[in-house]
This record gives C-alpha cells, structure tokens and sequence, in this order.
C-alpha cells in the first residue's frame, strides 16, 4: 500500500460557499488500497493525481450544488486551479501526480451580476 498524502486543499472567489464557506482544508489521501498482482498494473502513483484528488474532494468536502464546481471528471470551465501557485495546464492538469505537502487553489472566476 502506498503512504497517505497529505495535501492543502484551499477554495477561493466564491467557491468555497460550495464547501460550507469553509476556506482552507488539509487532506491526507490514502494511498492505493489494493496491491498490483497482476503483470498489466496501473501506474503506482496514480492513486494520488489530480483526477482521484477531485473525487475525494465530490465525495467528502463538497457540500451542495456539484455541477458548480465538478465537469465530468474536471472541474467546470470557470475554476482555476494552481498547484503551489502554478497554473495546473502547465504541470499536466488532471494527471498531475500529487506530491506530499503540495498545496491545491482552487479559484472561481464565475460571478453573477
């Protein structure tokens, strides 16, 4: 089994009204439950990316109205996300492999007026 990740999970511009209003998290991602035993195994890390880290968050801190935040298996067109302060579509978005004590922003620029 891999080690837990831990990982600052923060929302901001109004998204984290989506998260009982809550701004900053720290999360521990467990690692990959099930050892590989066959010869086709998935990638060892790819328990802990962004795509996997998006899923924990929809079924553990989202509190209400999914389709403001979640896109599929992305989040929805609108949300910025950087990782220690990069934009995430330069460190390979979805497929990022998470590092321990990395630290997830995400930043709604959808605004009603």
């Amino acid at each position: 089994m891999a080690a837990p990740l831990s990982v600052e999970v923060e929302f901001g511009g109004g998204a984290e009204l989506l998260f009982d209003g809550v701004k900053k998290h720290q999360v521990t991602l467990p690692g990959r439950e099930e050892p590989c035993v066959t010869t086709v195994c998935p990638a060892p890390s790819s328990a802990g990316d962004i795509r996997n880290l998006l899923v924990w968050i929809k079924k553990n801190l989202l509190k209400e109205r999914p389709e403001l935040f979640i896109q599929g298996d992305s989040v929805r067109p609108g949300i910025l996300v950087l990782i220690n302060d990069a934009d995430w579509e330069l460190l390979g978005e979805l497929d990022y492999q998470l590092q321990d004590q990395d630290s997830v922003l995400f930043i709604s620029t959808l605004h009603g007026g």
